[in-house]
Formats: C-alpha cells, sequence, structure tokens
C-alpha cells in the first residue's frame, strides 16, 4: 500500500466543529491566510482585519458535506446534514430549492440541507473513492478534522486537518472536475504549501514530520479518483517558502506597509 509506516499519535489532536476552528482564525495563522500573503500582503492584511470576510459559498457547504460522508461515514454524514426538502402536491416533486417552502423546510431541520441532487452526487464522489485501494488505505484509520494550535517560526498558527491516518500521514481531500489535471491545479492552487504548513505546524505538536498525501475525486463521470504523495523535497521546498513569507508578514507588520505585489513597472515580453 501506499507510504512508509509511521506512528502518530492522534490524541494530541484537538477535535472542534469548524464554526469555532474559523471564529479563532483572528488570533492564528491559517494555511489560508498565509497564501492569501503569498499572493498580495495587502490582501492578506483586508482579511486579517476582517474587511473582507470569508464567503460561505454552496459550493463550500458541498465540499464540507462530502468530506464528511468520505472521512467520517454515513451515520455522521446523516447526522450532520439533512437531505430532500418538501413535496409539492400539485406536481408529487420536490420544491425547488429557491422557493419559498424549501426555505421553511430547511430552517426547521436545524442543520445544513443539501438538495438530492447535491447528496446524489456526494454518494459518487464516495463511491468513486471506494474503489481506489490506495485512497481506502489511507482513510482505513484516523482521525478526521483534528485542529493542531501551536507556535510555528515565531507565530501563533492554527491547522485543521482533513485527516490524520494513525501510521500513514496527513491526508488532504480535494474534489476536481477533471483528474487529468489536478496536478496543474494543486501547482495554481498552491496545495503544497498547505501541507508543508500542516506538517510543519502538527510536528511542533508531535515532534516527527509525517509523510502527506492528496486524495482527489472528480465531480463528474466517471468519478475517477488518483492518490499522491507529496514528494520530501517538494514539502520542504515549499516550507522554506511558507518560513520566508512568516518573516516577511513580521516586517509588514513592523513598517506597517502592505503591498500589492505590483508596484514596480513590468515588462511584457512574452508572445
Amino acid at each position: 500500500m501506499v507510504g512508509e509506516n509511521v506512528y502518530i499519535d492522534v490524541s494530541k489532536l484537538l477535535r472542534e466543529d469548524e464554526s469555532a476552528y474559523r471564529a479563532k482564525a483572528g488570533e492564528f495563522l491559517t494555511s489560508h491566510l498565509l497564501g492569501d500573503f503569498r499572493k498580495c500582503p495587502q490582501l492578506y492584511q483586508k482579511r486579517k482585519l476582517g474587511l473582507l470576510p470569508d464567503e460561505d459559498r454552496p459550493a463550500y457547504q458541498l465540499g464540507r458535506a462530502a468530506h464528511c460522508r468520505i472521512l467520517e461515514g454515513s451515520d455522521r454524514y446523516a447526522e450532520n446534514f439533512a437531505v430532500g426538502g418538501p413535496i409539492n402536491p400539485n406536481t408529487s416533486k420536490p420544491f425547488g430549492s429557491g422557493t419559498k417552502a424549501f426555505a421553511e423546510w430547511a430552517e426547521k431541520q436545524g442543520k445544513p440541507v443539501l438538495t438530492q441532487d447535491q447528496a446524489d452526487l456526494i454518494e459518487n464522489l464516495a463511491a468513486g473513492v471506494a474503489i481506489n485501494e490506495h485512497a481506502v488505505d489511507l482513510i482505513m484509520n484516523g482521525v478526521a478534522e483534528g485542529v493542531v494550535r501551536a507556535d510555528y517560526c515565531g507565530t501563533a498558527c492554527q491547522i485543521r486537518i482533513d485527516w490524520l491516518n494513525s501510521y500513514r500521514g496527513i491526508v488532504d481531500m480535494k474534489t476536481c472536475d477533471d483528474l487529468t489535471w489536478f496536478e496543474a491545479d494543486a501547482r495554481r492552487y498552491g496545495y503544497a504549501y498547505q501541507l508543508a504548513f500542516y506538517r510543519d505546524v502538527l510536528s511542533q505538536v508531535i515532534s516527527q514530520p509525517v509523510p502527506c498525501f492528496f486524495i482527489a475525486v472528480e465531480k463528474h463521470e466517471p468519478f475517477r479518483c488518483g492518490v499522491w504523495k507529496v514528494s520530501d523535497d517538494a514539502l520542504n521546498q515549499c516550507a522554506r517558502e511558507n518560513a520566508a513569507a512568516i518573516e516577511r508578514i513580521r516586517n509588514c507588520e513592523r513598517l506597517n506597509s502592505w503591498p500589492t505585489g505590483y508596484e514596480e513597472l513590468r515588462v511584457f515580453d512574452a508572445i
């Protein structure tokens, strides 16, 4: 199976729901905030000050539901999410998600609501993961959504790991439109930087670096699932750049200067 065996004491991870974790975002550096800074220090500062609050888009709820179903199982999924909606007696079909009847029904559920189409998609994602033996091996044993808070590079940081396998390491679950282009997407969105940050913050608590993996599954037929082990060289390079970015954050704080990164004249010479 994938990777070499290690042993990780998962009891050192904190367990808290996402709302509690997000509520502390202003107190701790997260991988997303660090990614914002690498992209644009001014963007980071506005996020930090709450001037650009995080959007909770419908796609994010779908992603949380998929993570819950795949990583925590169908029972936990049923506890946390409601599926379906009221039936229109005139058509014998469910009311649309944009109708008043659906909104009133959803409010009474006391938990996030998924349409039947969304629930069907999530089951297809789970089935796609289930037929990849490496993915099944990685999520066989461990803890979902474990939280760690620690000082890293002299800064208070927090992470929430999709899945920490007790014997394999960190697993980050991603959905994508086309698995063929996942590696390009991973480079575009800085996924390896996120995993390097997770690895290094976690290591402050468990006193060892651990392997890191991606599980990616398509949101369309045939719902292919792939597994990648991120190389140590890639993680170490990202870790060096993360540490350098954290040092730049301190410099920006000291000078109270938050550039966009595009202050200098640039030359466009490629066509």
